[in-house]
């Protein structure tokens, strides 16, 4: 493997990659198949989101057999556990060595424009000229905060998923934590075993349990083929792609943690943070109705899974059809919080992430930010994009949901490549 930092490095290739994550390398390997030209543009080091964004607990939400990329897999004796985030960041440098994929770490990406036929990609050492782009640098660089945030009182510290590492750098007392998809369901049950008292503000969510009918709910949800289901065979992509991510987590015990687990252990629950007004924050009052609508979305979801059982030849479930209790609901739910009184001390931001386009000079952006996409290929020709949600399948933001999405952008990029080249040849100037 290449990997260059420190020297300027410059020069023109068919494809320049952004990011060495899962996603970079998962679409090097496809491309270096195919005999494409190319470098991956890496800001830190392989697996720099792994290394350097990530709390100290945390575990991949998917299991080991999940753990998959074009020519590689976890090869492991725990096929079932959980990989924690060292063993994540060894994966992929492992993955990157044997690979021997061109990276250049260190290379901070800082402008993207068009250039002739191609793209000017400027960055720290030099700048690159490339026929074609491929941005894989996810869509978890920046946490997403409320407005709100700004109300908080000085006295209160606030993190995001980006800033929290443990419990110990929490300050003692009290800690809301805002967000109840996976990050926030995580957050709040290692804080509140931490002996911190807390209280979870809950929104939109998906409730999903950790193992249905003998097996990891991965399993059926890959055997089932709703991990597979396509951008182009859903009704409302845009719904698709800001879906929650389910409340699941990869531990040793494989529990199922939800908001009856949490309650359960002392956690207060609260609706979804409105507003903060001189120093209160407001709560809606909706948390029943948004709990009842995730119950019965799960309930679809298991029946799904019983409707593929009953088409097989075999039963993988051995006829174990499950229903999980009803999210409980206090009927004092709490709606106003005085953030003076001294009941909190910090607040966690578990709201949500976007994508960092800064350095994208380029009129592909919609006006939310977002690139412009049509299953990962830009509006632009020559540019791709790669590792968001629901880019081109249900599982496309997972690991092993890159291997089937590099190779589709692959066979695009290539083929692109192809019709620029022959254009060249015929040209009359030539």
């Amino acid at each position: 493997m290449s990997q260059e930092s420190g020297p300027k490095v410059a020069g023109a290739v068919d494809a320049v990659i952004i990011g060495a994550g899962h996603s970079g390398l998962a679409m090097s390997h496809c491309l270096a198949a195919r005999g494409v030209e190319h470098v991956i543009l890496e800001r830190g080091e392989v697996a720099n989101s792994w290394r350097t964004e990530r709390w100290d607990s945390l575990r991949l939400l998917t299991p080991n057999w999940q753990s998959r990329l074009p020519g590689f897999a976890y090869d492991g004796d725990d096929q079932d556990s959980f990989m924690t985030m060292p063993e994540v960041v060894s994966f992929m440098q492992d993955y990157a060595e044997l690979a021997r994929a061109p990276i250049h770490t260190g290379t901070q990406v800082t402008r993207v424009c068009a250039a002739g036929d191609g793209y000017r990609v400027e960055t720290n050492h030099g700048s690159w000229l490339a026929r074609s782009v491929v941005i894989a640098s996810g869509g978890f660089n920046i946490p997403h905060r409320p407005a709100c945030a700004d109300a908080v009182p000085a006295a209160i510290e606030q993190y995001t998923p980006h800033t929290y590492r443990n419990p110990g750098q929490l300050p003692d007392g009290g800690c809301l934590v805002v967000g109840a998809s996976a990050t926030g369901l995580q957050l709040a049950d290692e804080i509140h075993r931490s002996g911190r008292p807390v209280i979870l503000s809950v929104g939109e969510h998906v409730r999903m349990p950790r193992s249905y009918r003998g097996h990891d709910v991965q399993f059926w949800m890959d055997a089932s083929g709703v991990l597979d289901e396509r951008y182009d065979e859903v009704d409302d992509l845009v719904r698709a792609r800001h879906v929650p991510s389910p409340q699941l987590v990869g531990t040793p015990d494989r529990k199922t943690l939800d908001l009856n687990a949490l309650t359960d252990s002392g956690v207060r629950l609260a609706g979804r943070l409105a507003t903060i007004r001189d120093g209160r924050a407001l709560f809606s009052g909706g948390l029943r109705n948004i709990c009842a609508l995730a119950d019965l979305k799960m309930d679809r979801l298991l029946k799904t899974f019983d409707e593929w059982v009953d088409e097989q030849d075999e039963d993988p479930g051995h006829g174990l059809r499950e229903r999980l209790e009803r999210t409980r609901v206090d009927s004092r739910t709490l709606l106003e919080l005085d953030l003076n009184g001294g009941e909190v001390q910090s607040i966690v931001w578990a709201t949500g992430f976007r994508p960092d386009y800064s350095w994208l000079d380029d009129p592909v952006l919609d006006r939310k930010g977002m690139i412009r996409h049509e299953g990962g290929v830009g509006d632009a020709p020559g540019l791709y994009v790669l590792g968001l949600t629901f880019l081109r399948r249900r599982k496309s933001s997972f690991i092993h949901g890159a291997e089937d999405d590099a190779t589709d952008l692959a066979i695009h990029l290539h083929a692109y490549l192809g019709k620029q080249r022959s254009r060249a040849t015929t040209s009359p100037n030539r």
